[in-house]
């Protein structure tokens, strides 16, 4: 099949790369060309704009970073909309508030496509090894012609109900993950004074009831935040933590909820992205607060 790709970011490369790797063709674009250089060596098209890669595609892609970038892409002269629409089928992974993506889907159904949105949970390392979860929105139908490309990406698809449930789904499981990441450098700063090696601490927190699945997973990156060290690779940064926040508190705000803890861990967030934070790895934030918490002095 041919797969249009937009959106080459961390994320959205790799996807790209999971599908190139399973035989289709893919036409892509991104804002800034160069990130596709790997694909085009490998055998994608680069488009000179997103309705170039709707006009040579059965199917197309957008992976972004926010609604602002959606809208860019979407709209305009040479955005998705002026492409030939109809027949094709669109799959939206983007994290943005569900009334964004039922926005899009009318604007796309409109003219005669079908969309579907899949927001997606896991990092870039499960994306190229097809292993993320899918959180799904869409008609029936529209599902079921995704599936085939959706098997590709995702070791489980959860098809939640009709476009913007795979919206909602998305931010409620970040939410615990954002928190923790907070949680854990407030922890590690109660036991620092120790001078316990991290590795260790992060190896206790793992095995106790204060344990997560993401310390299984990422715990060696965790625990070299925690002494100060940059946890590379970078796979989803301070800043996309921010931004994913930003959206649970407006979200929060359009169903008439309360988000305390949210509200609160943003404020954090924001103040490690002032303080140059923000480009380094979200398992860096733990790391971030215990080294300026300030000790109360003893005796």
């Amino acid at each position: 099949m041919r797969i249009g790709m937009i959106g080459l970011g961390r994320m959205g490369a790799a996807l790209a790369t999971r599908l190139q790797g399973g035989g289709h063709d893919l036409v892509v674009w991104n804002r800034t060309s160069d990130k596709a250089k790997g694909l085009v060596e490998a055998g994608a098209v680069l488009a000179d704009t997103p309705a170039a890669v709707i006009n040579r595609s059965e199917a197309v892609i957008t992976c972004l970073l926010d609604a602002d970038a959606l809208e860019a892409v979407f709209a305009g002269d040479a955005g998705i909309l002026a492409g030939e629409v109809a027949g094709r089928l669109f799959i939206e992974t983007s994290t943005v508030q569900p009334k964004i993506q039922r926005s899009l889907a009318e604007r796309v159904t409109a003219q005669g496509g079908a969309y579907v949105e899949c927001a997606v949970s896991g990092s870039t390392g499960p994306a190229r090894e097809g292993r993320l979860i899918g959180l799904v929105g869409g008609s029936l139908e529209d599902v079921d012609c995704a599936r085939p490309i959706l098997e590709q990406l995702c070791r489980r698809i959860e098809h939640a109900g009709p476009v913007g449930s795979g919206a909602s789904l998305k931010l409620a499981v970040n939410l615990p993950l954002v928190i923790y990441y907070q949680a854990l450098g407030e922890a590690y700063s109660l036991c620092r004074h120790l001078g316990l090696d991290t590795d260790r601490i992060v190896d206790l927190f793992s095995d106790t009831s204060g344990g997560a699945n993401i310390l299984k997973a990422r715990g060696p990156m965790v625990a070299k935040g925690m002494r100060g060290d940059d946890p590379q690779p970078v796979t989803f940064d301070v800043d996309s933590f921010r931004k994913d926040l930003g959206t649970m508190v407006a979200e929060g705000s359009e169903l008439g909820l309360s988000l305390p803890l949210v509200e609160r861990t943003l404020s954090v967030y924001d103040q490690a992205s002032q303080e140059g934070w923000g480009t380094k790895d979200g398992t860096s934030l733990s790391g971030y607060w215990s080294s300026r918490s300030e000790r109360k002095p003893t005796g």
